[in-house]
């Protein structure tokens, strides 16, 4: 169950849906989880009161089309489905949002199955007492 936030500056809902779809279908793609296996968190900032700070790190020329895309996941994935992830969210962000691969941004976390709560204040993917 990756949990998923993504942030971006000045977009729409539109486009804020367009990439939530992006990244859904790559994780679908690239790693195989489930296609209702669905938490995302969708923000975008205007730009005046909060502020999406990029700068152009590596020599990649980056724009305020930029979005940032943050994956929180059990570890277990190879190096390889990783970097079939980051290909195919910026090959869906171009199809789906606009957006520009070099504006695509993206951060795995990894995590064991203890430190999910999916609710009801219990750990699901820990069977009881393990």
């Amino acid at each position: 169950m990756p949990f998923v936030r993504i942030d971006a500056l000045r977009a729409d809902e539109q486009r804020l849906e367009a990439m939530g779809r992006a990244v859904h279908e790559a994780l679908v793609d690239a790693i195989g989880i489930p296609q209702d296996d669905l938490f995302h968190v969708l923000t975008s900032h205007g730009g005046t009161r909060s502020m999406l700070h990029y700068d152009n790190y590596l020599g990649l020329q980056r724009s305020d089309d930029i979005v940032f895309v943050s994956i929180t996941m059990r570890s277990g994935r190879t190096d390889d489905q990783k970097r079939a992830l980051y290909r195919r969210i910026a090959e869906l962000a171009e199809e789906y949002a606009g957006i520009e691969p070099r504006n695509v941004l993206v951060v795995l976390h990894e995590n064991r199955s203890i430190d999910w709560s999916l609710g009801e204040g219990v750990a699901q993917y820990v069977q009881a007492g393990g």
